[in-house]
């Protein structure tokens, strides 16, 4: 498993995180413009979505959306492992598990970060999902539960997903509290420890770690990428996407495309998306934060949310945001 891995370990240098009701197709068909090179994840799916819904609706994707990974929750090693299956079948590029979501509709479900607590269980489950499929097989996670911050506990719950076979762990540097702290609050209230997932990547010198929380700059990104396999982004890649060109660039990937060019495929993409029945408020959503920090930004998003206006279903939309965001640039004499 780890040669598979290894050959590719830049497959994790820049990552977007695995968000629910955000990092939907058209998400990361957009994402994928700003970033040539990133691994981007679907939201988590349950596997009872794939065994009793539709399944072409939670796995369709753009093929320009590759390297892209399948994020699954689920706590049954026989439902993951056929969801798994399904997954590669689709022609995602990994699996990973939900090892890390602290909601209590999840918790309900006995997945997500509660599952840190059963170690074994969690083993099995991964063991289940390399045995049916060829693709690597990836787990993201916590560093502890509730308020207990003992190194050991993490250490002992990568140990035994090492042993195995996990070789790529994306960490969340923060404890999830199950109780009392809602999912926003999960993601701002438990203190960073970027210092334990450290130790991680020291303690397990053969494994792939990439790191999670708090990383919302370009700069901070490369210097992490110093001490980490990768970085994962999460909602600052929804609040200001333009990020992940700037990260793209610091680290050396291909060139992004120009924002012109970003447009005009958004506009090609969102006719043929118009096509399948697919309202345009859900293509241009993701774009919303784009131009956060330029002037007219205010303006760009008031004309890509304003309801009258997505309801005609007319794609040129974001080229006239985009031509009323370039006159508000006052040259310079």
């Amino acid at each position: 498993m780890f040669s598979e891995v290894s050959s590719g370990l830049s497959d994790w240098r820049l990552c977007v995180a695995p968000m629910i009701d955000v990092t939907d197709r058209h998400c990361r068909f957009f994402h994928r413009l700003l970033a040539p090179s990133a691994r981007l994840y679907t939201e988590m799916i349950t596997t009872g979505a794939l065994m009793h819904g539709d399944v072409s609706r939670h796995l369709d994707f753009d093929a320009t959306e590759h390297p892209v990974a399948l994020q699954l929750g689920g706590s049954e090693p026989g439902a993951l492992a056929r969801s798994a299956r399904l997954g590669q079948q689709w022609g995602y590029d990994e699996i990973n598990l939900n090892c890390g979501c602290p909601s209590a509709r999840v918790q309900r479900g006995a997945f997500g970060a509660c599952l840190m607590a059963e170690p074994v269980l969690v083993a099995d489950c991964v063991k289940a999902m390399q045995d049916a499929v060829s693709v690597p097989v990836t787990v993201k996670h916590r560093l502890g539960l509730d308020y207990d911050e003992s190194y050991d506990f993490v250490r002992d719950f990568v140990g035994i997903l090492h042993d195995a076979g996990c070789r790529v762990f994306i960490v969340h540097a923060r404890n999830a509290v199950l109780k009392g702290l809602s999912p926003k609050d999960n993601r701002q209230i438990p203190p960073l420890r970027y210092d334990v997932a450290r130790q991680l990547k020291t303690d397990f010198p053969d494994g792939v770690f990439v790191l999670n929380g708090g990383i919302t700059e370009a700069g901070q990104s490369r210097a992490l990428l110093n001490e980490f396999d990768g970085v994962m982004l999460g909602r600052a890649a929804w609040h200001q996407p333009g990020v992940l060109s700037e990260i793209s660039q610091l680290i050396g990937e291909p060139p992004t495309l120009t924002p012109d060019e970003v447009v005009e495929a958004m506009m090609t993409y969102a006719e043929s998306q118009q096509s399948k029945g697919v309202p345009l408020r859900m293509i241009t959503r993701a774009m919303l934060g784009w131009m956060t920090g330029r002037v007219g930004a205010r303006q760009w998003r008031r004309t890509l949310s304003d309801p009258e206006l997505l309801n005609k279903n007319d794609a040129r939309l974001i080229g006239r945001a985009w031509d009323d965001l370039q006159q508000q640039v006052v040259p310079i004499a």
